[in-house]
């Protein structure tokens, strides 16, 4: 790889590391675009737990659409709690307001046997709709965000990946 490398004359070095940072910045334009698009600022999330099974698998890819503000009893929605930074998909239980009220919302795991009271931030009871909720889901992919889950779960596997995606760009003749 390193002769490869050595063998590249100026010019076409760096024309590949110009590619490898186009195609970088063409994924963060789709991912801003889709944030956009669908109001939310993070448009697809993978499912961490077994909380929502049968319903969703862990490593399932779901698409979120964040507009429009009222959310049904037996929705599905991604929130994210106060202070923390880890969605949670979760099934809309109670709702309280809406109208010229907020709307509150109550939700729980398919497969908790309770609400989610424990997991809100300290003193929240319920989740505002406007504030707290990412998005509702309104498509999956099964399985495809496992990856995803691999790299989080082993850190070394994102450099080991990165590495390989870099070379593979850098050492691509055209």
């Amino acid at each position: 790889m390193i002769a490869a490398l050595q063998s590249l004359k100026p010019r076409q070095l760096a024309a590949q590391i110009l590619n490898f940072g186009l195609i970088l910045s063409t994924a963060f334009m789709l991912w801003k675009g889709l944030s956009v698009v669908t109001d939310s600022p993070s448009p697809i999330v993978v499912v961490l737990s077994g909380s929502m099974e049968p319903a969703f698998q862990r490593g399932d890819l779901l698409f979120l659409w964040n507009r429009g503000l009222d959310t049904k009893i037996g929705e599905i929605v991604v929130y994210n709690v106060r202070g923390k930074d880890i969605p949670i998909v979760h099934r809309v239980v109670r709702r309280f307001g809406g109208g010229t009220k907020p709307l509150r919302l109550l939700t729980k795991g398919d497969n908790n046997s309770a609400d989610d009271t424990e997991l809100y931030a300290r003193g929240q009871d319920y989740l505002t709709r406007s504030k707290d909720i990412i998005g509702s889901v309104v498509g999956y992919v099964p399985f495809v965000g496992y990856v995803t889950i691999l790299l989080s779960e082993h850190p070394w596997l994102k450099t080991v990946m990165l590495g390989m995606m870099a070379a593979i760009v850098v050492l691509q003749r055209e």
